[in-house]
């Protein structure tokens, strides 16, 4: 493993390490702080009857009708896959970004970006599955206003898993992939002006406060969300189960472009960004607090074990 003096770049050191704990440890801080936002930007993006109002009233309809509780369902799968995700993302991300310290040249926007992709391809092929069981039993005993969306009855992770492969096929643990890994570009996009941004603040040696850092984070996620958007919305689709399309590569991109144009057809262009607004509110502040927590944990961590920082931001 490399130490402070700097020996080869290898896909084990401590400081990526600390970067992968750092980041799943914060994106799960963030998650469970604003997880009911989460729950809300679900509903509208599946279930197409109900209606598109503010953030506060679909939230209060919820807990009206199925419970205060209901804001936090499926929040352990939900968390449990964040935290794969994010560390996945965070070490192939930081393993990259050692390598390329080590080489010639310096840190660029554009070396950031094709980084960020490459750890956004990894992360959906390892974690697609989990997001797909995570959909589904976040939306089990769902009070739905469309009356075609059947109820599913799994008793946890591990029999989500276990139903879907004996009554749809393991393929069907991928359902999401193409539009997931055409969406590595939110992360990624997001990583880069990020990265960016942070390099200009801190330009001179100057220190960063977490205030900087949120509005930072927040800004970077902003952009990348509402770039993206109409594409989450066919993933959340997908990964619920219960759009009948075709399969392969060529039926996938097929579903794509028929699930785009049945809601243009049904509620117009907005209809394709239905549930933004309580995506921004949950993913843009789960960011910003993601971020702060992430920087925190990785200097503090840094400082107890006596590492420096090699990699310049």
């Amino acid at each position: 493993m490399p130490d402070n003096g700097g020996s080869a770049v290898g896909l084990l050191s401590y400081e990526t390490l600390v970067h992968a704990v750092a980041g799943a440890m914060g994106s799960v801080t963030a998650m469970t702080v604003f997880f009911p936002l989460d729950t809300a930007k679900s509903r509208l993006q599946v279930d197409e009857n109900r209606k598109s109002n503010s953030t506060p009233v679909i939230l209060a309809e919820i807990a009206k009708e199925e419970g205060f509780l209901s804001l936090y369902r499926g929040w352990f799968p939900v968390i449990s896959s964040l935290c794969c995700s994010n560390f996945v993302y965070f070490y192939t991300f930081n393993t990259l970004k050692r390598a390329a310290a080590a080489g010639p040249g310096k840190s660029r926007p554009g070396k950031d970006l094709l980084m960020g992709i490459v750890a956004g391809v990894a992360n959906v092929l390892l974690t697609t599955p989990m997001w797909v069981v995570n959909t589904r039993l976040k939306l089990q005993g769902v009070k739905f206003r469309n009356e075609d969306l059947h109820q599913t009855q799994y008793r946890g992770i591990f029999d989500a898993f276990s139903q879907i492969i004996a009554n749809e096929g393991v393929g069907t643990l991928w359902s999401s992939t193409l539009p997931s890994l055409i969406l590595v570009l939110n992360p990624a996009v997001q990583f880069t002006i990020y990265e960016a941004m942070k390099r200009k603040a801190g330009k001179g040696g100057r220190s960063i406060s977490s205030a900087e850092i949120f509005l930072i984070g927040a800004l970077a996620k902003a952009i990348a969300t509402t770039a993206t958007y109409p594409l989450q919305t066919v993933q959340a689709i997908l990964r619920f189960g219960q759009y009948t399309g075709r399969r392969g590569v060529m039926g996938n991109l097929s579903n794509i472009f028929t699930l785009f144009m049945d809601r243009i057809e049904k509620h117009g262009f907005l209809g394709l960004y239905k549930g933004l607004e309580a995506k921004l509110l949950q993913t843009v502040l789960t960011a910003a607090l993601m971020f702060v927590v992430y920087e925190k944990i990785t200097a503090a961590t840094f400082k107890v074990m006596g590492l420096n920082k090699k990699l310049k931001r």
